[in-house]
């Protein structure tokens, strides 16, 4: 996709917090809520600790996704606020801005990505197994809420 661009932009600039407004509410729609409830800092995304991209189709954002480090060892990275617009789907942005976030944390020194996700999100689901995460116990937040699916890969 020539007219896919995807940069890294700080966690709490305009056009990342517009998407995550978008994200949240489409979380919100699946499960209730304000979608999604787990503390982020924006300052968990700065480099060296973690990343946050936007993509550009055609110049107008319409997908995002970072990462935070996790754990006290240093070598894992936690994938948060992936998310792609209604309109922009079944186009591939996701798994470009996948592959972006893991290239991010690869390059930062991580060795594992994990995530987690809801079972209301299938389409994020089958992302994340064609992608080659396997699932891994729950963790986070939401690790004993129903629903709750963690995967991880190593990169």
């Amino acid at each position: 996709m020539s007219d896919l661009e995807i940069h890294a932009v700080r966690f709490d600039a305009p056009v990342a917090q517009r998407l995550i407004r978008d994200a949240l509410a489409d979380l919100g729609a699946r499960y209730g809520g304000s979608g999604d409830e787990t503390p982020v800092d924006a300052a968990e995304f700065a480099p060296p600790a973690g990343a946050f991209l936007v993509a550009l189709l055609g110049g107008e954002p319409v997908g995002c996704g970072g990462w935070r480090s996790h754990g006290a060892a240093g070598d894992t990275a936690e994938l948060k606020r992936m998310y792609v617009a209604p309109a922009a789907r079944g186009r591939g942005v996701a798994r470009a801005v996948l592959a972006a976030v893991e290239r991010s944390a690869r390059d930062h020194g991580r060795k594992r990505v994990i995530l987690e996700c809801g079972d209301r999100q299938p389409e994020a689901i089958a992302l994340y197994t064609s992608g080659g995460y396997q699932r891994i116990p729950n963790f986070g937040f939401y690790k004993d809420e129903p629903g709750c699916l963690s995967f991880g890969r190593t990169l």
